[in-house]
């Protein structure tokens, strides 16, 4: 690992003392402002900002040290009772994911998956440990965000499938390698 990456990007994926997945925050639940992580100078940067009516559904961030199929870290949604400010560093334990894609403008189709979890903290959602768990109409309400959320920037988001906590573990496992290999 360079030690001239920013020092969110050299975040441990797990906390060693827990085994809790560690999630950074870049956008929070009800923001219309979609903010990412800059590595180049090491804060948040807006990226742009929701049409009036349209917030993001849940908290939205990011496992460290993790590349995803389009270059960057894993996208994860975080649930908790509270919404979460940006940047903030939580635990959360992984309950599943949902396996998407994303076509570019070019026409491409390029994997961008969303892994789930809850953070150690929830109390609404101490008992969920798998997304079987959650309420029925939450996962189709995130998955019709992101497709008009997708379509704002003239692409197509399609859910594969949904998998459980271990499948969603292996993508985590894969993002970490990808991380290690570049």
């Amino acid at each position: 690992m360079s030690k001239n990456r920013p020092s969110l990007e050299r975040i441990s994926t797990y906390d060693t003392r827990t085994n809790d997945l560690t999630v950074i925050i870049e956008t929070p639940k009800g923001s219309r402002s979609k903010y990412a992580y800059d590595p180049e100078i090491g804060t948040f940067a807006l990226k742009f900002v929701l049409p009036a009516g349209m917030t993001f559904p849940v908290d939205f961030g990011f496992v460290p040290s993790t590349l995803g199929a389009d270059g960057d870290p894993l996208d994860i949604i975080i649930l908790l009772d509270e919404t979460l400010s940006v940047g903030t560093k939580v635990s959360a334990r992984l309950i599943g994911a949902i396996e998407a894609e994303e076509r570019e403008k070019d026409g491409a189709w390029e994997r961008n998956d969303r892994l789930v979890a809850v953070a150690t903290h929830a109390h609404a959602y101490d008992k969920a440990h798998d997304l079987r768990d959650l309420d029925p109409a939450l996962l189709p309400g995130i998955e019709r965000f992101f497709e008009s959320y997708n379509r704002l920037h003239d692409k197509d988001f399609r859910v594969k499938e949904r998998v459980d906590a271990k499948e969603a573990g292996k993508l985590v496992k894969k993002g970490m390698a990808a991380y290690q290999d570049g």
